[in-house]
């Protein structure tokens, strides 16, 4: 029922921008906490950013100053705009929403599918 899809992926030289998008959509009263990791090839998979639904951020250290994630709650989408980025920054990029589907209930946690990330010259 619900589902998180993203958008936004490709190549990019560095030191160029990209940016995602992530929209959740399906049976949804609220969506709480959203966020971006990523995983590269023979990595695990890392936590990049996070912001609450009322808009406070956290970012990792990796991605501070270059990245910048930001909401539209009317819409169940988050952004995550990434400048100035590097071959490092290569990785299958995943949405992540922390969700009520019903009034009165915990949340759940959702993944999208992803989204590639390739950064390089």
């Amino acid at each position: 029922q619900v589902q998180l899809v993203e958008s936004g992926g490709g190549l990019v030289q560095p030191g160029g921008s990209l940016r995602l998008s992530c929209a959740a959509s399906g049976s949804i009263f609220n969506v709480n906490a959203m966020g971006w990791y990523r995983q590269a090839p023979g990595k695990q998979r890392e936590w990049v950013a996070r912001i609450t639904r009322g808009g406070i951020t956290n970012y990792a250290d990796s991605v501070k100053g270059r990245f910048t994630i930001s909401r539209d709650n009317a819409k169940n989408t988050v952004y995550l705009q990434m400048n100035s980025l590097k071959p490092e920054d290569t990785a299958v990029y995943y949405c992540n929403a922390d969700i009520n589907r019903y009034y009165g209930d915990g949340y759940l946690n959702y993944w999208g599918q992803g989204t590639q990330v390739t950064v390089s010259s």
